[in-house]
C-alpha cells in the first residue's frame, strides 16, 4: 500500500514500511538537518551523490535540500502550512508526532504544549479530505507516557479525536529490545482503522515480553530471521563496535551500558550503569550514551594496587583509561557510543548510516538517532498490516 511519512525525521517509519513491501509517496519534516539525512538516505541517486561528493559538507547540506534532489517525491517542511488537497492520496498516514510535551523527560504539559498538539493538525487535515480520499490506516507512534500524561485524559482526547474522524483505534506498548536490537525503548503504537474500510486488527504483535495490556507471545525470531543483536556487536573490539562474543584475538566478556559517561551525577531510570548483558538505555537526543567494557590485550591479577586506575594500550592508535570494577573482578574502560552504533541500535544498517553521515555532523547524527523510531519495530507492525491487506 502507499503511505505518507509525516514528522518523518530520518525515515525510520519509511524504512520499516518499505521493508514490509509498502511504497512511500511523500514526506513532511521541519528540521533541515533531518531532511538532509532523509533525502540522502532514501531519495538521492548514485549520480547525484557523486555530484555532491566534491562539495564541502556545509554547502552539501544546503544543496541537497533543493527540490531536484527529491526526484519528484512530494515534500512539505511544515505541517502547519500543509493543505489537505495538496497531499498525495495514500492508504496509510504514518506519524510519530513530537513527544517533548509528553515525555517524562519534559514538562509533561501534554496536548497543551505547542509541539505535541500537532497531532490535532494531522487529524484536521484528515477531516478536510473527502471520504474516498481518507487513508485506510493511521499509524501513530509516541512515548509510553502518552497513555498516562495528565491522568490519561490526553490519551482519551486522542481516541475521541480519532473516533470523530471515523477511525477505530487499537494500541500496544512495544519495546525495541524485543525486536532484535539491544536497546530498552518502550513506545506506544496506535493503529487507526477507517470505519468500513479497515477492520482487521493489527495488534497484538509478537515479540513483546508479556507486560502489555493485551495477550502476547514471547519473542522468538522476528519474521523468521535471526536477531540483529549480533550485528550491533563485532569481534573487532573497542571500535567501531562493541563486542561481547569471542572472535579474532579479542574476547571482551563485559559490556555494560552507561548513561552520560561524562556526567557523573546524571540519572535515567534510577541508575547510570546497567548490568552486563542488559540492553542499552533508551536513546534520546539529549543524553550521551556509552559502554563500559573489559579492555583486551592484557591480564591483571587482583592485588593491593588493582583499585587504582591504569592506562591500557589497546592498539597502536588507542590507549584507554581503565578502573577496577569489584563486581566483575576486572578492569573496565568507558567510552561513548559512536553515531554509527546509535543508528544500529535503532535498526539501521551501516549503508544507511553512511548516507546520513554524508550530509551531517556527529552532533546531528546523535540527535537523529535519539529522535527516531526503531526500524525493526515498524517493520514488524507493517508486515502485520500487509497480511491484513491480503
Amino acid at each position: 500500500m502507499k503511505f505518507i511519512d509525516f514528522f518523518a525525521g530520518i525515515g525510520g517509519f519509511r524504512r520499516g514500511m518499505e521493508l514490509a513491501g509498502h511504497e512511500c509517496v511523500g514526506f513532511c519534516e521541519f528540521d533541515k538537518f533531518a531532511t538532509a539525512s532523509y533525502i540522502s538516505m532514501h531519495l538521492l541517486t548514485d549520480e547525484q551523490r557523486k555530484t555532491l561528493e566534491d562539495i564541502p559538507i556545509k554547502k552539501r547540506q544546503k544543496e541537497i535540500l533543493k527540490e531536484e534532489y527529491r526526484n519528484g517525491e512530494w515534500y512539505a517542511n511544515d505541517i502547519r502550512r500543509v493543505y489537505a488537497g495538496d497531499i498525495p492520496k495514500a492508504d496509510c498516514w504514518c506519524f510519530g508526532f513530537p513527544c517533548q510535551d509528553i515525555s517524562v523527560a519534559g514538562k509533561q504539559v501534554g496536548f497543551q504544549g505547542s509541539r505535541s498538539s500537532l497531532f490535532f493538525r494531522v487529524m484536521y487535515l484528515v477531516g478536510q479530505l473527502e471520504e474516498e480520499n481518507k487513508p485506510n490506516y493511521l499509524f501513530v507512534e509516541n512515548v509510553k507516557n502518552l497513555l498516562s500524561v495528565n491522568g490519561g485524559w490526553d490519551f482519551a482526547r486522542l481516541l475521541i479525536e480519532m473516533e470523530r474522524s471515523g477511525y477505530d483505534a487499537e494500541w500496544q506498548v512495544l519495546n525495541s529490545k524485543d525486536f532484535g536490537v539491544p536497546q530498552n525503548r518502550e513506545r506506544c503504537f496506535i493503529i487507526g482503522h477507517l470505519r468500513g474500510r479497515s477492520t482487521s486488527k493489527v495488534f497484538p504483535i509478537e515479540g513483546t515480553d508479556g507486560k502489555n495490556s493485551v495477550s502476547l507471545k514471547l519473542f522468538g525470531c522476528l519474521n523468521g530471521r535471526n536477531s540483529q543483536r549480533d550485528r550491533v556487536y563485532s569481534s573487532d573490539g573497542l571500535a567501531p563496535t562493541i563486542s561481547t562474543k569471542p572472535g579474532g584475538n579479542t574476547e571482551p566478556k563485559i559490556a555494560i551500558p552507561v548513561l552520560t559517561p561524562d556526567r557523573a551525577e546524571k540519572r535515567q531510570n534510577g541508575r547510570r550503569f546497567k548490568d552486563n548483558g542488559e540492553p542499552m538505555f533508551t536513546l534520546t537526543r539529549a543524553d550521551i550514551h556509552g559502554v563500559a567494557i573489559e579492555p583486551t590485550g592484557f591480564n591483571c591479577v587482583p592485588n593491593g594496587t588493582c583499585n587504582q586506575g591504569i592506562f591500557v594500550q589497546v592498539s597502536e592508535e588507542l590507549t584507554v583509561y581503565a578502573v577496577w570494577y569489584e563486581k566483575y573482578q576486572c578492569y573496565i574502560a568507558i567510552r561513548k557510543l559512536t553515531p554509527k552504533e546509535c543508528f544500529r541500535l535503532q535498526g539501521w544498517t551501516d549503508d544507511y548510516f553512511e548516507k546520513a553521515e554524508f550530509v551531517n555532523s556527529d552532533s546531528q547524527l546523535y540527535k537523529q538517532a535519539g529522535n527516531g523510531v526503531t526500524v525493526t519495530v515498524i517493520e514488524a507492525i507493517a508486515r502485520k498490516m500487509n497480511v491484513n491487506l491480503n
